[in-house]
């Protein structure tokens, strides 16, 4: 039950915040680039493609349709995010991480940094204990 629980919860949360980001995607490129990691020629693209994928991946994990796989990508992006903004953190630039969108003025720091780490465990937590009750997964296994 525990992994059904975290699973809607994730889910739920990617779901979300990809929704949120995905209606402004200047202000994401805006959010991205201040991390100065990427080049300019993949903010914009990935500035556009980034919450659609949140959204459905957060579908993927909601649903419990290739649970595993999903929350093992999950996991990854998660450890991604905490490392840019680690990364910031460390050379004390002062981005907004724009993890909820464009009203999100947070700006990144080491709590951001555990949170994300948390959520990479707890998508980890969902991989190992894939699919959970409730999940697309248990139905088509038993067809």
């Amino acid at each position: 039950m525990a992994v059904t629980i975290a699973r809607l919860l994730l889910g739920g949360l990617l779901i979300v915040t990809g929704s949120l980001k995905l209606p402004h995607p200047d202000a994401l490129a805006a959010a991205i680039a201040g991390f100065r990691l990427l080049p300019p020629s993949i903010v914009a693209p990935l500035a556009v493609v980034l919450p659609a994928f949140e959204v459905l991946l957060g579908l993927y994990v909601l649903l419990g349709l290739f649970t595993r796989i999903a929350a093992l990508v999950a996991a990854a992006q998660f450890a991604i995010y905490a490392a840019a903004i680690a990364s910031a953190v460390v050379r004390h630039i002062p981005a907004n991480c724009g993890c909820f969108g464009p009203g999100d003025t947070a700006t990144a720091d080491w709590p951001h940094v555990g949170f994300d780490l948390a959520l990479a465990a707890v998508a980890l937590f969902i991989a190992v204990g894939a699919p959970g009750a409730l999940a697309l997964d248990r139905r088509l296994r038993a067809r």
